[in-house]
Parts: structure tokens; C-alpha cells; sequence
């Protein structure tokens, strides 16, 4: 009689070849009809799983993978990626476990290599940033017993069913204008992001900070960028025409490209136009001149990324953790607060 493979109890039970071998190893992230439905066909084909495999099945991998649902370029130009690679990496090392990280040239990668990620049973958990409102590569997993977190605030149709880690990006939005508003600037435009929830979260507190102080909000003061230097620079040339007295940036590397459009223009940063940024990266306090900003806690994000996802390794994804850390802002000169 041929003995079947894992793979072969798994289509047979509609499920993966790594649920498979969780269900024969007695993990217990698995639902009990998947669990039920698995052991049905083990005992209906009268599978016997081979003893030295169920050994080495048994003991986790001890690798973590990050993977940015994201096309390669667009991610690196924005320095925020960078930062929340080496704190999640340090994060694992500490906790003696080991950082994949998995990068998409295009979308038809993403598809094909998503697949095998988390097929794979080689990976004990997942940490996915989250970078479009709808991410295709969630949906994928989330059909897999695998743990995952993700960094950044999923669709708020996900919210019970996503544990994440994020800032309080609407807090920070409504600082940053808030600010602004209190130096006496009244034309306040902002740069804004599309396709993520940030950006969106980001917008909320913009909008909200001109209702509560009865300033009417203005579309023509809004201008969409990516989260990159050149993206700002872009978004800042079409928005001067538009004469705003000061702008809010929804990064860094956005509200640099604007500081450098400023200039091109013949105009000044902030006697000419207020510059407000949002992550105060490294640059920011030496920018020139130095970046208004709302700090994040980048380092903290990552770390309590892997923390959480090892929490949910080691006793249940239900419930869904929730985690979102408090923001500040930074005043430097580019908002004319400071001479």
C-alpha cells in the first residue's frame, strides 16, 4: 500500500501541508474543526506518520519571517524601513530567534513567493508591515494556522481578527497641525499618502485639529505623495502654487523633498513657509533647517512586533493583540517656533 505524504493528507482535508503536521504534533493554534477534520482523514486513510519526522516536525524552527507586502524600491526609499528591520532583527537575536526577511520585486513575485512562505511550515510566525490598506498577502495567510503580527493598523473590517503593533498616527497628525495653528498659520496644507492606513489615520488628525479650531478644510491645500524625499519634493512643487503658509508632512523624507522644493522656488523654510514633519528620523535634527516633527517609536514598534508574536507562538492568536504606542512632537526651527 503507498504510503501518503503530508501533502496528500493535506488535500485531502483541505488544509496545508503545515497544518497537517501541526495537527499530528498537537499544536495548539488550531481550530477545532480544522483539527477534527484533519484527524478524520488520518484515521479514514490509516496514516501513520513516520516516527523520525514527527521529531523534527515537533521542534519549532526558531525563525521568525518579516515580509514587506511591498514593491522593493518604494519601500527602501522611505527610511522607516530600514530602522524597523535592525530593531526587529536585534529583537529576535535576544530572543534566540532567527529574522527572515522576504522582499518583492513586483506583484507577480509577491504572489509566487507568498505561497511558499507560508506553505512552507519552515517558519514559526510572521511579522508583516503593512504598508496598503488591503494587503493580498494578509488575506493569503490568514486562510494558513500560522502566527502572524503586523506592524501598522490593519482595515478597521480586520481589527478583531489582526494582532498589531502601531503609533497613534491620528494623535500625532493632530499635534503636528495643531502646532501650526497656534504659531497663527491659517493656509496649512499637507502631504499626504494614499493606500495605507497610516496615511489615513494620518489625514483623520489633519482634518480633525482644522474642525476644532474652526478652520474650514481646503482639498486644494492637499497633495498626495509616497513616503519618499523625491515623492515630497513633487507633491510640495505642485502644492506651492497654491500659496500655503505652512505645510504638514506625513514623513520625514516627505517634508525634506518639500524643504527642498521651498528653495528651488527662492523661498524660505519657515519665514516663507512652516514645515512640519512625522517620524523624527536621524536627519530630522540635522536637517537644515532642523525638522519640526512628531516622533514614533520605531525601535520600541519592532520589538514589541516580536514579542507578540512570540507570546502568540507559545499560547494563542485569540484574542487579538492590540498594541498602539503614544507619539510626541519635536520643535525645531522649520515650524518658526523656535529662531
Amino acid at each position: 500500500m503507498k504510503r501518503l505524504t503530508l501533502e496528500e493528507i493535506g488535500e485531502l482535508a483541505g488544509v496545508s501541508r503545515s497544518t497537517v503536521s501541526r495537527v499530528i504534533n498537537g499544536h495548539p493554534n488550531i481550530s477545532a474543526p480544522v483539527r477534527q477534520r484533519v484527524e478524520d482523514v488520518i484515521r479514514q486513510t490509516g496514516y501513520q506518520p513516520n516516527s523520525a519526522a514527527r521529531s523534527l516536525a515537533s521542534s519549532q524552527s526558531r525563525v521568525f519571517g518579516l515580509v514587506m507586502p511591498s514593491i522593493l524600491q518604494s519601500a527602501f526609499a522611505d527610511p522607516y524601513y530600514p530602522l524597523v528591520i535592525q530593531a526587529i532583527s536585534h529583537a529576535c537575536n535576544r530572543n534566540d530567534y532567527t529574522p527572515a526577511l522576504f522582499l518583492f520585486q513586483t506583484v507577480e513575485e509577491e504572489e509566487k513567493v507568498s505561497q511558499r512562505i507560508v506553505a512552507s511550515g519552515l517558519i514559526d510566525g510572521i511579522i508583516v508591515t503593512a504598508d496598503t490598506i488591503e494587503s493580498t498577502f494578509v488575506n493569503k495567510i490568514q486562510q494558513y494556522d500560522i502566527p502572524f503580527v503586523q506592524i501598522g493598523r490593519p482595515p478597521r473590517s480586520s481589527l478583531a481578527d489582526v494582532s498589531y503593533v502601531d503609533v497613534d498616527n491620528e494623535a500625532g497628525a493632530y499635534l503636528a497641525t495643531s502646532h501650526l495653528m497656534q504659531l497663527g498659520y491659517r493656509r496649512i496644507g499637507q502631504l499626504a499618502t494614499a493606500h495605507n492606513t497610516a496615511g489615513a489615520d494620518r489625514d483623520a488628525g489633519y482634518r480633525q485639529a482644522l474642525s476644532d479650531r474652526g478652520l474650514p478644510f481646503d482639498k486644494s491645500l492637499i497633495e498626495v505623495s509616497d513616503f519618499s524625499e523625491a515623492g515630497g519634493y513633487g507633491a510640495m512643487q505642485a502644492l506651492l502654487d497654491r500659496e500655503p503658509d505652512a505645510v504638514f508632512a506625513q514623513s520625514d523624507a516627505i517634508a525634506l523633498g518639500a524643504i527642498r522644493a521651498i528653495r528651488d522656488r527662492g523661498l524660505t523654510v519657515p519665514d516663507d513657509i512652516a514645515v512640519v514633519g512625522f517620524d523624527d528620523m536621524p536627519l530630522a535634527s540635522s536637517a537644515d533647517p532642523p525638522l519640526t516633527t512628531v516622533r514614533q517609536p520605531i525601535n520600541r514598534t519592532g520589538v514589541l512586533a516580536v514579542e507578540t508574536l512570540i507570546d502568540i507562538v507559545k499560547t494563542s492568536p485569540k484574542p487579538a493583540r492590540h498594541i498602539v504606542l503614544p507619539v510626541e512632537l519635536v520643535i525645531r526651527a522649520s515650524s518658526g517656533a523656535v529662531s
